[in-house]
């Protein structure tokens, strides 16, 4: 059976709560004090929408973030998906990994929302599984990578949102002083352009 569209007013509905916890939660730096009526007063709608479309606050944060990732997401498959010579593997490595801290920058409250909200273990989130797969991927064709599945999992820890919310919250590192520090780690971590492995530590 095929399923009905939504009708008009439930996907304004849905497009205004979006909207309004998406600025609630980026004006706010304790992110655990946005309440659902809070969201709702600032949507127009009532309380009772809000459970009825997403179930609970953390439904309404899971749904958010799956509105936000979603642009970058589809940006992100169409640059490696384009016909032509796409990007060497280091710099391609070191774009997806500067996309998702500026993401993580970006809506640092938000990914603090979600981890208050309790939404489980965050290696099992649908968009770490995303982010873990695509620089895999970037990962296997850099030479002198010896385990990519690892590698993935240790440069997605760098840059996790607890740790971006920490830096540049409490103690004040700014945004663009830690996307190039990132750059800098990652070519460390990647070794030189000649296919040689980073030097071991003894």
């Amino acid at each position: 059976m095929a399923q009905r569209p939504e009708r008009a007013d439930a996907v304004r509905n849905r497009e205004a709560v979006l909207a309004a916890a998406d600025t609630l939660f980026a004006a706010s730096t304790s992110p655990q004090s946005v309440s659902m009526d809070d969201i709702a007063a600032a949507a127009g709608v009532g309380k009772g929408t809000l459970f009825r479309r997403f179930g609970d606050r953390a439904g309404l944060i899971r749904a958010l973030l799956a509105a936000r990732l979603e642009p970058l997401q589809r940006a992100v498959q169409e640059a490696m998906g384009t016909e032509g010579s796409p990007a060497p593997p280091r710099q391609l490595v070191r774009d997806l990994l500067d996309a998702s801290l500026r993401f993580k920058i970006e809506n640092r409250h938000l990914m603090s929302a979600a981890e208050d909200a309790g939404l489980g273990n965050p290696y099992h989130a649908g968009h770490y599984g995303w982010w873990h797969e695509t620089l895999r991927e970037a990962l296997r064709q850099v030479p002198g990578v010896p385990d990519a599945d690892f590698a993935a999992h240790a440069l997605l820890a760098a840059i996790r949102a607890d740790l971006v919310v920490h830096l540049i919250d409490d103690q004040g590192t700014a945004p663009e002083h830690l996307r190039a520090t990132l750059a800098a780690y990652v070519d460390t971590v990647l070794g030189d352009s000649s296919g040689a492995a980073p030097p071991k530590r003894h």
